[in-house]
């Protein structure tokens, strides 16, 4: 049962907003932070049924302004290496304590956050590589199990486009495009699993708002707001939150 009081609002309305502008215009990877965040007030997996229709009506509206522009063999390689990862996820997830994925999402925050401040910090450095397709599909695997367990399928991509030295809106289109369909891969599972319910089918509606405001957002800051800026809001949150989840899932 969700509590749908102040602190639900209070944290959801933020973390929506600021996971659809990601997607509508950073590249998805720190889209993730909107459910890691939501999964401080709710249950892991009442955040994951509540934030999937959220981020499928942000892909609905984002697609059309990057049309045509993504990077097509690595949208196409990763899109089918996340077919078997959304499989293994799914099969992993009817077995698995509700802890651990706080502890699984919670480690991804920190991980991802540490490889991104590394890589502004000069300490590490992604080499452009040519284009494979056994990498994408692989890139592509873990990119669908991160994305099933807790929305955070941008990291794994982010990692193999970056190495392709595509340019910002390639990349951004690639993300858009892959994901959109990654998000369609779960509904099923998820229906079966038991994940969506009443509750979280109430709190898409009441969210679904602030999901359009961040998309409509992150569209039209694509080309207008530093990256800088916007990425280094995002590692604070993904330090603190996933600082957050691991404590309370040890505890």
């Amino acid at each position: 049962m969700i509590e749908f009081g102040w602190q639900f609002f209070a944290v959801g309305i933020p973390a929506i907003i600021f996971g659809g502008i990601s997607k509508g215009g950073f590249g998805s990877g720190a889209a993730f932070v909107a459910g890691a965040i939501l999964a401080l007030v709710v249950p892991p997996g009442a955040a994951l049924g509540i934030v999937l229709p959220l981020f499928m009506l942000v892909d609905a509206v984002t697609l059309k302004p990057y049309w045509g522009r993504w990077h097509w063999p690595s949208a196409k390689g990763l899109m089918i290496g996340a077919v078997p990862g959304c499989i293994i996820a799914a099969w992993l997830y009817a077995f698995v304590d509700a802890d651990v994925f706080r502890l699984l999402i919670g480690v991804i925050c920190l991980a991802f956050a540490a490889f991104q401040i590394s890589r502004a910090l000069g300490w590490l450095t992604v080499r452009h590589m040519p284009f494979s397709a056994p990498l994408a599909w692989l890139a592509g695997m873990v990119s669908g199990f991160t994305s099933f367990v807790s929305h955070a399928g941008g990291p794994p991509s982010a990692v193999f486009l970056l190495s392709q030295g595509v340019s910002k809106t390639a990349y951004q289109a690639t993300t858009v495009l892959v994901f959109w369909a990654v998000n369609w891969m779960k509904v099923l599972p998820y229906a079966f699993l038991g994940i969506f319910t009443w509750d979280t089918i109430m709190g898409s509606l009441a969210l679904a708002p602030f999901a359009l405001i961040g998309a409509w957002i992150g569209v039209r800051a694509h080309n207008l707001v530093p990256e800088r800026l916007f990425f280094g809001l995002t590692y604070a949150l993904l330090v603190l939150t996933g600082v957050r989840l691991v404590w309370i899932a040890l505890a």
